[in-house]
């Protein structure tokens, strides 16, 4: 026992505090300080590497847009087209909204989100947009960031703008784009301008019909007469039943244009 005791009392505590107190500065340091003779932060190195990965991939970004969200259009098609030309799901990017309007949070995000030697890919020319001026103004502004875009089928289906060629076609087929456009719009003022000529007018039929404004103009001038339940009955609105009929049961100008129809 008092052997033991001597060899306890010949330790130097000090000595092995310190010990251990400069290996564990030395292991920080190296943390902090890689295992060069520089000043220069390892982990700062660990975050410029992963910066200089993304910069150096090329990566594929989707962007997905119908006019209507009512459900009566999906995106189901341009979203497997997309999925097929290798763009990842979580690099799609989708607007409900019309072509013509340029201000789409959809695309707005997913302009943000490219960088250089990334690629811009469609499914059509006219899901980017159906304005000449926005298509050249974005595509222009993709391309002085060397950020390059692709279409996949319809008119345009073989644009690349990274090449003189490419931008060549997109310019025509962005002119194509609002030239069909214009000319849907022409016809359709053409045709209803042509109906209009023949007594037709569109839109839907009015829901007053001439039976229902005799009832009605009858029910009115009767003071028990409730315009809840009438309004009920006949199937129209209490704004539509005001159009034609005043309170007092008389008819008013809606009604007697409708009444000359007769």
């Amino acid at each position: 026992m008092r052997a033991l005791r001597s060899m306890v009392d010949k330790i130097d505590v000090r000595a092995i505090r310190n010990y251990h107190l400069n290996k564990i500065t030395f292991i920080i340091h190296r943390l902090f300080y890689g295992l060069s003779d520089t000043k220069q932060p390892f982990f700062t190195g660990l975050l410029k590497c992963h910066t200089n990965e993304r910069l150096g991939d090329t990566m594929l970004m989707g962007y997905m847009r119908v006019s209507k969200g009512d459900g009566s259009q999906v995106l189901d098609l341009q979203r497997d087209a997309l999925l097929e030309a290798d763009v990842l799901s979580e690099h799609l990017y989708e607007d409900f909204a019309s072509g013509t309007n340029d201000e789409r949070q959809g695309l707005k995000t997913c302009l943000k989100a490219l960088r250089q030697g990334d690629t811009l890919v469609v499914w059509k020319l006219d899901r980017l947009g159906r304005n000449l001026r926005h298509l050249i103004n974005t595509v222009h502004d993709l391309s002085s960031k060397n950020i390059g875009f692709k279409v996949l089928t319809g008119q345009g289906a073989q644009i690349d703008t990274t090449t003189s060629q490419g931008k060549l076609v997109f310019g025509i087929f962005a002119a194509l784009a609002e030239f069909e456009r214009d000319l849907i719009s022409e016809r359709t003022k053409a045709g209803l301008a042509s109906a209009r000529a023949r007594g037709r007018k569109g839109g839907a039929s009015y829901k007053m019909t001439h039976a229902k404004l005799r009832l009605a103009a009858a029910a009115m001038g009767k003071p028990e007469t409730k315009v809840s339940d009438l309004c009920k009955e006949i199937g129209i609105t209490r704004q539509t039943l005001y159009r034609y009929v005043a309170p007092d049961g008389s008819l008013r100008e809606s009604g007697k244009k409708l009444l000359k129809k007769a």
